[in-house]
């Protein structure tokens, strides 16, 4: 009970931290907002900012800290003989939930990270990481080594290419386009290449 008590509250200061980042940098931009701006807004200290985020970077990028491993989750759930397309198809889809779960603030984070080169920048590393993720559970899924099958690196890519340009028409709409809708779409685009490589 204390754990999940102290959780909660952990929980609820990161989350005034990052409201208040955000609402900043809607006003003042990315990079012209401060860490002592944020914690006089969100009403906390430096060191409290710090004992949760290790940069300014971090506010933004965290939100979507645990996506590649929730879709290399989704993809190790889907049954065994689904074909590669439908499979990361409902990986990406996982990652898509998150951003309809929080519709506003995901939205404002995403056309934040897509404006600020070097948010961007951060998202493409944590990018690499999840097709690292995609790559090894697609490998195991097929039975393909992936020190000498380009497949599983290449339809992981291709998954999150797919995830990206669906971020991006979400963003440019302004949240009016369906992101589950711009996924489907952009796996209608690539799923004859998965499938007839897979």
């Amino acid at each position: 009970m204390v754990d999940t008590m102290a959780e909660r509250k952990r929980q609820l200061v990161a989350a005034e931290i990052t409201e208040a980042a955000l609402q900043l940098c809607a006003v003042k931009g990315f990079d012209t907002t401060t860490v002592d701006e944020i914690v006089v807004a969100a009403g906390v200290s430096r060191r409290t900012f710090f004992r949760y985020f290790s940069s300014k970077e971090d506010v933004a990028i965290q939100l979507m800290a645990s996506l590649g491993a929730d879709m290399r989750d989704e993809l190790r759930a889907r049954p065994a003989d689904e074909p590669p397309a439908t499979a990361l198809r409902h990986a990406v889809r996982r990652a898509i939930d998150h951003c309809v779960d929080e519709p506003l603030k995901s939205l404002r984070v995403v056309q934040l990270i897509l404006r600020t080169p070097v948010l961007h920048a951060r998202m493409l590393e944590r990018q690499a990481q999840w097709r690292e993720l995609l790559t090894a559970e697609l490998a195991a899924r097929l039975g393909r080594d992936p020190a000498t099958d380009l497949f599983p690196e290449m339809a992981a890519g291709m998954a999150l290419a797919a995830f990206e340009a669906a971020m991006r028409r979400w963003s440019v709409s302004d949240g009016v386009t369906d992101p589950h809708d711009l996924t489907d779409r952009a796996f209608a685009v690539i799923s004859p290449a998965l499938d007839q490589a897979g």
